[in-house]
């Protein structure tokens, strides 16, 4: 089952005349308005009732993101991460944090479902790629996990191979689903139904307009924690769902962030650190069984994984003088550290409005075993807004 059409989309944050930061967004307010940025969800939704480890039901997917353009293993990206509670996994950090650059394509998935996913796109890339483990090293996919055990039959570990082609093969720009789709159909934001969101923003960067985007598994929170803007929602809503039995209070969040503004690694490690304040923001606080762990990178240059005898620039070169380079040597493009205060702004924006959006996507979720995760009340929490938080110039015109 792919992910719903953008027609059955629940109303995002915006929808409710709420603008997160100063800064505009871009066309689709989607990770992927940075150029080259693709994603894709495969949702598996199946059975009802009972637990039966290993049969079901299903409340899972599973998520491909493809960090740039073109073919990333053999023009990768730079990249950098931050842990800020480490009671998580993603494979491939640690070579990320070495070599500080990404060269497959990142997948989200159920936390036991790692193992599988990653067989999986080893198999894809290694169909791309038969140089791989011959004339290329081998490759170590990114792969980062939540939990969704408390809907999903977690044991049956229910993502094929079919299912990681189909993720990767269908990665596109334009619209992006939220919600309960993809590797957040099981998942959970403060207790509420969601684990898929996203969100962007134009920001002038070095004299030049920059895109940043975000996109968020997300999968943590206490609902009576929950702030929306500044506003202390959970508080104000928790009592209607005292009835509903709730998973324990710790969660996980993968964050992703992507721009087009020239950095190196060095760079992306620090904007990777201001994501994770868009957390707090929202009224996580990084619980001791949590993993709260941050994947930023910039698609404005390209490393070549082969050395070769031409001089290559970056790509988003706009008055570099053009000098010949010797055989394995590369030019970047890099923006001056003083010009990126607004990047940090405009990146927790994005992270907390991601977080947001996929709560405000999720649809009510019945799981196995008769477990529940309601749906975020919009009209609710539309009239606590109206109430508690003044109206800004920025903000849209509300749907309701």
């Amino acid at each position: 089952m792919s992910a719903p059409s953008a027609a059955l989309r629940r109303p995002r944050l915006r929808d409710l005349g709420v603008a997160i930061g100063r800064f505009p967004t871009g066309p689709e307010n989607a990770i992927t308005d940075v150029p080259g940025v693709r994603v894709h969800h495969v949702t598996k939704i199946e059975g009802e009732g009972e637990l039966v480890p290993g049969l079901g039901p299903v409340r899972t997917g599973v998520t491909a993101v493809v960090p740039a353009d073109g073919d990333v293993f053999l023009d990768r990206v730079f990249t950098a991460s931050y842990v800020l509670n480490g009671a998580g996994e993603v494979t491939g950090l640690s070579q990320i944090n070495e070599w500080g650059l990404c060269e497959t394509p990142i997948l989200l998935c159920s936390t036991l479902c790692v193992g599988r996913v990653l067989d999986a796109t080893v198999a894809w890339l290694s169909r791309k790629h038969p140089k791989i483990g011959k004339d290329y090293d081998v490759v170590i996919p990114v792969v980062a996990e939540c939990d969704d055990s408390f809907l999903n039959d977690a044991v049956g570990r229910h993502v094929a191979q079919a299912d990681v082609d189909e993720a990767i093969d269908n990665a596109r720009g334009g619209p992006v689903a939220e919600g309960c789709v993809g590797a957040g159909t099981g998942m959970q934001t403060f207790h509420f139904a969601g684990g898929i969101g996203t969100s962007s923003r134009s920001v002038p960067v070095g004299g030049v307009d920059a895109l940043v985007g975000a996109l968020v598994l997300s999968n943590f929170g206490d609902r009576e924690m929950l702030r929306i803007d500044g506003v202390p929602v959970g508080r104000l809503i928790s009592d209607r769902f005292n009835h509903v039995p709730r998973r324990g209070p710790a969660g996980s969040i993968i964050v992703l962030v992507a721009t087009d503004a020239p950095l190196i690694h060095r760079q992306l490690a620090r904007l990777a650190r201001r994501a994770a304040l868009a957390i707090g923001r929202t009224g996580g606080y990084a619980a001791n069984n949590s993993g709260e762990i941050v994947l930023a990178w910039s698609t404005a240059n390209r490393v070549p994984r082969v050395a070769t005898e031409q001089w290559s620039a970056p790509r988003s070169s706009r008055s570099l003088s053009v000098h010949p380079l010797a055989p394995g040597r590369h030019m970047a493009e890099l923006v001056l550290d003083t010009e990126v205060d607004a990047l940090y702004e405009a990146t927790v924006d994005v992270v907390e409005e991601a977080i947001l959006n996929a709560m405000f996507g999720g649809a009510d979720m019945i799981g196995h075993s008769g477990h529940h995760a309601p749906a975020l009340p919009l009209d609710a929490v539309a009239e606590i807004l109206k109430q508690y938080r003044p109206p800004h110039p920025s903000d849209p015109l509300p749907l309701f």
